[in-house]
């Protein structure tokens, strides 16, 4: 789920008009349906956490980061508990091979 429409669906579920997250956070009313809709992009992170603040959510759940958030595959989350357990040296290697594996799919596409 995208962070417009997690945006969108906190906004709602706490009866906010876009006016009132707007006021809430010191933006206009446009940004914030500009941030729903996706056309205004990588918000500040001083903004994200207004708005995590105001939803009174993990800045984590609001950009999607949380693996243990509602919707994530079994298998990701499964994935990210046996991160949690493995030693710093061993967490280190992995994100070593992730960063490889990022960049050679970066050179694939």
């Amino acid at each position: 789920m995208s962070f417009g429409r997690r945006l969108h669906d906190l906004r709602l579920r706490n009866r906010m008009s876009l006016q009132d997250v707007a006021n809430a956070v010191g933006i206009s009313k446009a940004h914030v349906w500009n941030m729903e809709k996706g056309l205004s992009e990588n918000p500040s992170i001083e903004l994200v956490v207004k708005l995590a603040d105001v939803f009174r959510v993990r800045v984590a759940d609001l950009v999607g980061e949380n693996p243990d958030a509602e919707g994530e595959e079994p298998e990701m989350v499964a994935m990210f508990r046996d991160l949690k357990q493995l030693g710093e040296r061993d967490r280190e290697t992995i994100k070593v091979l992730m960063d490889q594996l990022k960049r050679s799919k970066g050179a694939d596409g």
